[in-house]
């Protein structure tokens, strides 16, 4: 008879305690994020989602019974000529397909159908609250690794409720897919001890995979995550790389496909920053972007999100930590995100509420704010102060989740695009103007029964 030893024992318990915790704080954080009952789109993330559902229902990602129904979204650069000649998204294609996912199961199980007028508007709410309820829970991970249980639903539930994750997690505008992809794969990465190698190496890889190619922007992030399992592990993990190698050739493929570039639609849609954005170029000043992204009164992540401060507290860690422990690399991949969102010259990342583009640098920092706020949490002046950093934090995120865009700010009373002076408004910022306005009138609109099936103007085809 074979007796295990307690230690083993005991790990497969603390494995399953962990991962019990992960799901409560998964369905916590799912039942938040659909809280206000609608979705919050935008002009880009149109051809997405219903990219998505013409895959789930007929087979395609082509959209052109979608702008044959409803001729005005030709005029949107979302929806782009392809060289076929077919309409297809502008915007990277994996997101869409994602989705397709849930669309075909909704409509498989009879509880949405597919051509319901609000049916691209469920689906795109409930798979981006999904990935970023994942992504939450995966946080929660990350950080329990290096600290208690408590400390560690404190920092998932800050990540995903004190910044702008909270909005990622109310469409399809790859920043949801990003999150996903990006806490998975530090789950791996970010793990204290050795780098991680055989099937734990090729399971990051493949979650970074997915980050990339929703959102090519997060490139940065990627290369460096990357980079660190192949030095941390002395690059005995190489062969994993392929995965990431597969996934850029295959985006790379379906962009010269279609659009005949590498980048598919991205350099037509850099030419329109003179005409939309009031810009030279795609490049500008990386002194006023980061500035803005920190502390612009309507774009600073330091403004909305003061709770990314405890992350300085976990900077002691990352200098123990060194070049071969997994937490300077994770600063360095914020800081390269950083570096890069700050060179580019629509930096405020055009009609949003709040620093949206630094959205994509938080899983990065999860594991530092761990350390951080395991050092704070004994401090008594310490812990009040992120106490109510992270209740400022909540407090904007949720005024976003619950008002945005109802109060207009981005087009009202000069469109911040052309009046790039309004970004640094005090009188006017974008908060303020939230809660003058009060909630949203859409709020509570889009779960009903009514919604899942036909009526009224039907869902395109």
């Amino acid at each position: 008879m074979i007796h295990r030893q307690p230690e083993v024992i005991l790990a497969k318990h603390e494995t399953v305690r962990r991962l019990l915790g992960a799901a409560a704080v998964a369905a916590f954080a799912a039942a938040l994020l659909n809280a206000n009952g609608r979705e919050i789109g935008s002009y880009d993330t149109q051809a997405t989602k219903y990219a998505a559902l013409e895959l789930a229902a007929h087979g395609t990602l082509t959209l052109d019974a979608v702008v044959a129904s409803m001729p005005a979204l030709a005029e949107r650069h979302a929806f782009s000529p392809a060289l076929d000649g077919r309409i297809r998204s502008s915007y990277p294609v994996l997101p869409s397909i994602v989705a397709a996912g849930p669309a075909w199961l909704l409509a498989a199980t009879g509880a949405l159908d597919l051509e319901a007028a609000k049916a691209p508007a469920i689906v795109a709410k409930l798979t981006a609250s999904t990935l970023v309820a994942l992504a939450v829970a995966c946080a929660f991970l990350i950080a329990r690794a290096r600290a208690s249980a408590g400390v560690a639903a404190l920092v998932a539930l800050g990540y995903g409720f004190g910044t702008n994750a909270w909005l990622a997690g109310q469409t399809l505008g790859g920043h949801d897919n990003v999150a996903f992809g990006l806490a998975a794969a530090l789950v791996w990465l970010a793990a204290p001890g050795p780098s991680p190698a055989g099937g734990r190496a090729w399971a990051a890889m493949a979650a970074l995979a997915v980050a990339g190619a929703a959102r090519p922007q997060v490139a940065p992030t990627v290369a460096v995550l990357a980079l660190s399992m192949l030095v941390r592990g002395r690059f005995r993990s190489w062969p994993a790389l392929s995965v990431l190698a597969v996934a850029a050739g295959t985006v790379v493929a379906f962009n010269v496909a279609w659009f005949g570039h590498p980048l598919g639609a991205v350099p037509r849609l850099e030419l329109l920053h003179p005409t939309v954005h009031a810009t030279s170029g795609s490049l500008g000043s990386p002194w006023q972007g980061g500035l803005g992204l920190l502390f612009s009164p309507s774009r600073g992540l330091l403004i909305f999100s003061p709770i990314v401060l405890v992350c300085l507290a976990g900077l002691p860690a990352v200098a123990r930590d060194g070049w071969r422990g997994p937490l300077g690399w994770c600063l360095a991949a914020a800081v390269a995100q950083f570096a890069f969102y700050a060179s580019y010259s629509v930096w405020w990342g055009g009609h949003a509420y709040g620093p949206r583009y630094l959205v994509d640098l938080l899983p990065p920092l999860v594991p530092i704010a761990a350390e951080g706020a395991a050092l704070v949490a004994p401090r008594r002046l310490a812990r009040a102060a992120a106490v109510c950093a992270l209740c400022w934090s909540v407090l904007l995120a949720a005024t976003g989740a619950f008002c945005y865009p109802a109060e207009r700010w981005n087009n009202t009373p000069e469109e911040v695009d052309v009046r790039h002076w309004r970004l640094w408004n005090w009188r006017d910022p974008q908060f303020v103007r939230c809660w003058q306005t009060g909630p949203s009138p859409q709020n509570f609109s889009l779960f009903r029964a009514d919604a899942f099936q036909p009526s009224g103007q039907r869902a395109p085809r």
